[in-house]
């Protein structure tokens, strides 16, 4: 079946005045923890690309100590976190954690390299996690997280007659993403409009999650609607879906991984 020319609503709203606090909450994170940090995006529904006018400002970071924290007999705490606040939702990971996950073929560090909304980033560290991450992304483990996803979604939130609209591309995203793992083209993109893109070619599909996204993205986060049968016969089929690709293992070592935190580590420290 051809690709339907429909082009996916998409949309990556960031206020000025909230990038703004987002920043001065990163300056306030590095006085008060001295570290730095190295990495900060938004991993939510903004991130997406379907977000709502009041959904949350999910940002997620990643930081550095200074040589002396890791040096310490017993392991300190390895996350910031702030109390949620007027609709900033921040937290970050320490480096070493960070590319422990990453090594494991964690896929909330591949997406966080991935989204469209970067706060801030250190040219030099980001893009090296940039050219590492691909050789630790694990088809199967990917499949496997993306797939427990949406289960989880579908079977919490997806029962009724009416359900709330959020929770049908909550189960959406993770399901194209095993679709795509599945088709053999590597790691899913971050960015919804692209996920739809490349693995939905039912016209009427489409449709009707286009229609999804315009009624999510001007209504509230808590939004209910009846059933949408096109989206809700989709999942169930997926959900169904035996699975059929042969997948590959990681090329990934620990040995760069290391390499790059000390040297980091270092470059701080100095």
């Amino acid at each position: 079946m051809e690709k339907t020319e429909q082009t996916v609503l998409s949309a990556h709203p960031v206020a000025p005045e909230i990038r703004e606090r987002v920043l001065q909450a990163l300056v306030d994170i590095e006085t008060q923890h001295d570290v730095k940090v190295l990495f900060a995006c938004e991993s939510g529904s903004r991130g997406w690309g379907f977000a709502s006018p009041d959904s949350d400002y999910d940002v997620r970071f990643i930081y550095v100590h200074r040589q002396p924290w890791y040096l310490a007999v017993e392991a300190g705490r390895d996350v910031i976190e702030l109390p949620i606040s007027n609709e900033l939702d921040v937290s970050g990971w320490e480096l070493r954690k960070a590319l422990r996950l990453l090594r494991r073929a964690n896929p909330v560090v591949l997406e966080w390299l991935d989204s469209p909304v970067v706060y801030r980033q250190d040219a030099e560290a980001a893009g090296r996690l940039r050219q590492l991450a691909p050789d630790y992304f694990s088809e199967l483990r990917g499949r496997y997280h993306y797939l427990a996803m949406a289960r989880k979604n579908f079977r919490g939130y997806l029962q009724g007659d009416s359900v709330r609209l959020k929770k049908y591309l909550y189960v959406l995203r993770p399901l194209l993403a095993v679709r795509w793992i599945d088709d053999g083209r590597g790691r899913p993109p971050m960015r919804f409009a692209e996920l739809v893109a490349g693995t939905v070619s039912d016209a009427g599909l489409l449709t009707e999650i286009n229609q999804l996204l315009a009624i999510k993205m001007q209504a509230g986060e808590a939004e209910y609607s009846p059933r949408w049968p096109r989206i809700h016969a989709f999942i169930e089929s997926e959900l169904g879906r035996e699975e059929r690709a042969i997948y590959k293992k990681p090329e990934g070592s620990s040995t760069a991984l290391d390499a790059f935190l000390m040297e980091t580590v270092l470059a701080f420290s100095s």
